[in-house]
């Protein structure tokens, strides 16, 4: 079993075609099918712990892979059952069928067991399960004290991340990735219903099926720079946020980016009561002049601007006034609501280094590039085509799509990011991160620090927790 992240991550389509350049390549159905099965094997053999195994197999070749993994576990001394739809429909299905010389019992008189391996459907699923089979997969799910997914739920549509029947069928503890990473295992609600994912290698080489285009890749720990005996603040970078309507947001993003590394923290626009805000970070009252002098002639500055900006006339001057500094931007918050076109533009004329972040969430999303359909994935990378910008769709399934092309979808994260203030502080991170990440994926490596800081502190925490925890996570880095 490989960790999924960093992997690429394949559509039911790309799977196909990953499968047909390989058997054009001297692999066979039944050859990959056998590697599934055995992969698939060796994994419920490990978690078993000598516990009974009940393997669900459904019609095509994702029952076939229940098939052979059965055939393998029994030759390995498992006690192993076969529970099927039905007669299997495929070719290297009804192979794999006759290769097992165990019974095969009908699904739905299926007793309950300690472990149940869903080998049911995979990439093919197109509908619902019919309630009956939905109902005996439910009840036998809810028995079992392990369930282990083959490739994908039988529930779950692969590349939208829809569940079905998500009423009676529990979520899975474990699914095993066949070839690739599938969109269902990292999209909302299926990410939910695949429990931890891990890969199965099949000997498919999942770069071959667009090598010109850029795959989605699951998050993974970034790269940063380290400060030398030569760094000084401003080597370690800028970040300006600037204030609005209600400081505490910025004050949070400000917080954040200097816990995640940032060398000089400027907060324009509050002159308020400092509010537990530290004394390293600058405060200075809003003059988009002043804001010109300070950001000229330094080599790696970002400004923020947009958590708790508001949406008024002074709101969209201060927008103006960052957006025409020409340095780079995190667009965050109130200020996702007032781009417009010519914003746009500008964005596609910056060089790289002076690009611009969007962190929306889907409310957000919906004001900046309006109503959306399809697969998340899809309506980030169209949104950051036509920003000319890197668009953070945050969510439990963040997306990070970058105007190039490239795209990081994350895992689940800590559930208790569910909390006022946890964008604001994702914004100041994502500019830290802008200042010191050693590759161009930095807004993934501010989305993996935050993700990071939430899971180091476990539950019930606010978003000033977050922020002072950032501190940690980046001397990891």
């Amino acid at each position: 079993m490989i960790p999924i992240n960093g992997q690429p991550i394949l559509t039911a389509a790309q799977m196909r075609a990953a499968e047909e350049r390989a058997i054009a390549a001297g692999s066979s159905v039944e050859g990959l099918m056998e590697r599934a099965g055995a992969g698939v094997a060796e994994a419920v053999r490990r978690l078993a712990a000598g516990s009974p195994v009940l393997i669900l197999c459904g019609p095509g070749n994702n029952g076939g892979d229940g098939y052979v993994a059965a055939r393998v576990l029994k030759a390995n001394g498992v006690d192993v059952r076969v529970a099927a739809t039905g007669e299997p429909k495929t070719e290297a299905a009804i192979l794999a069928r006759t290769r097992w010389d165990g019974p095969t019992e009908p699904i739905d008189t299926a007793a309950a067991c300690s472990l149940i391996v869903d080998s049911i459907f995979g990439t093919g699923l197109r509908d619902a399960l019919d309630d009956s089979l939905a109902e005996q997969v439910g009840k036998l799910g809810k028995q079992a004290r392990l369930t282990i997914a083959v490739d994908l739920p039988s529930h779950v549509a692969t590349d939208t991340g829809q569940v079905f029947n998500e009423d009676r069928i529990p979520p899975a503890d474990l699914t095993l990735a066949l070839g690739a990473v599938k969109p269902a295992h990292l999209l909302m609600p299926a990410a939910e219903y695949c429990g931890a994912v891990r890969l199965i290698d099949i000997g498919i080489d999942s770069y071959l099926v667009h090598p010109d285009e850029p795959l989605p890749l699951v998050i993974q720990r970034p790269e940063f720079f380290l400060p030398t005996q030569l760094s000084h603040k401003y080597s370690r970078g800028l970040v300006v946020v600037i204030a609005g309507r209600m400081p505490g947001a910025a004050h949070l993003a400000a917080k954040a980016a200097a816990h995640a590394g940032a060398g000089y923290l400027v907060l324009f626009g509050d002159q308020g009561e400092p509010t537990g805000l530290p004394d390293a970070i600058v405060r200075r009252e809003w003059d988009p002049t002043a804001l010109n002098d300070l950001v000229a002639g330094k080599a790696n500055v970002v400004i923020v601007i947009g958590p708790g900006l508001g949406r008024d006339e002074e709101a969209r001057e201060k927008l103006a006034a960052a957006i025409g500094t020409g340095r780079a931007l995190v667009i965050d918050g109130d200020a996702l609501h007032l781009l417009d076109d010519a914003a746009f533009a500008n964005f596609a004329r910056r060089d790289w280094r002076d690009s611009v972040v969007m962190t929306p969430h889907t409310g957000e999303f919906s004001a900046a590039f309006g109503n959306w359909s399809g697969t998340k994935i899809n309506a980030a990378r169209e949104a950051a085509a036509r920003a000319s910008a890197t668009v953070v769709f945050k969510g439990p399934d963040t997306v990070i799509a970058g105007r190039d092309g490239s795209t990081v979808v994350t895992l689940a994260g800590s559930k208790w990011l569910s909390t006022a203030g946890s964008g604001d502080v994702l914004a100041g991170t994502i500019a830290a991160a802008i200042c010191s990440c050693a590759h161009d994926d930095d807004a993934a490596a501010g989305v993996w620090m935050h993700g990071e800081a939430a899971r180091r502190l476990g539950g019930a925490f606010i978003a000033d927790d977050l922020a002072r925890e950032l501190s940690a996570v980046r001397a990891l880095l």
